[in-house]
C-alpha cells in the first residue's frame, strides 16, 4: 500500500472510530430543562435555575460552570441558620442515576458574579454545565422579570 493509501485508510479507521467511540462533551443520559435566570444589573450578581435530568444507569455530579458573561461562576446552596437564609458555594450537586436535581430560587444554584452586561428580560445567554461524569454541557439561559420564581413554560434543552 502507498503512503497516500495508508494515510487514507488510518483516516477512515479514525472516522470510523470516532463514530463508534462517543465524546465525553455528549454528556450521556443527561439533559438540562428550562434554564433560566432572573434580570440582573451589569457589575452584579444573578442566579442561573435549571433542571438537570440523569437517565443513565450512573450517578452524576454537577461540578462546575462557566459563562462568558461572569467573571465567576459558582454552584451554591441556600441553608437557614437560625432565622437568616444564607448562600454558600459547594463543591458539586449530585444528579442520581434515573433521577434528577432541580436548581431553583431558595435552593441550589448557579451563582454568576461580576456580570460583565446586564440580565435583561427576554435576552438569553450560554452558560456551560461541567458534570463529573458526562463533562460539558452548553445550555442557553433565557432571562425573565427580576422578580419571577419560575421558568417560562416550555423552554427545554
Amino acid at each position: 500500500m502507498t503512503t497516500p493509501r495508508r494515510a487514507l485508510a488510518g483516516l477512515a479507521t479514525l472516522g470510523v472510530l470516532a463514530l463508534v467511540t462517543p465524546l465525553a462533551a455528549q454528556a450521556p443520559g443527561i439533559t438540562v430543562d428550562q434554564p433560566w435566570a432572573r434580570a440582573a444589573i451589569q457589575g452584579g450578581t444573578g442566579g442561573a435555575f435549571l433542571t438537570i435530568r440523569n437517565a443513565g444507569t450512573q450517578p452524576d455530579r454537577l461540578v462546575g460552570a462557566a459563562t462568558p458573561l461572569a467573571r465567576s461562576v459558582e454552584i451554591h446552596e441556600t441553608v437557614r441558620e437560625g432565622d437568616v437564609m444564607r448562600m454558600r458555594p459547594v463543591p458539586g450537586i449530585p444528579v442520581p442515576a434515573g433521577g434528577s436535581a432541580e436548581l431553583r430560587p431558595g435552593g441550589p444554584h448557579v451563582m454568576l458574579v461580576g456580570l460583565s452586561e446586564a440580565l435583561r428580560p427576554g435576552s438569553r445567554f450560554p452558560l456551560t454545565l461541567t458534570f463529573e461524569r458526562a463533562g460539558s454541557v452548553e445550555v442557553q439561559v433565557a432571562v425573565q422579570a427580576a422578580g419571577a420564581s419560575a421558568p417560562a413554560a416550555g423552554h427545554r434543552h
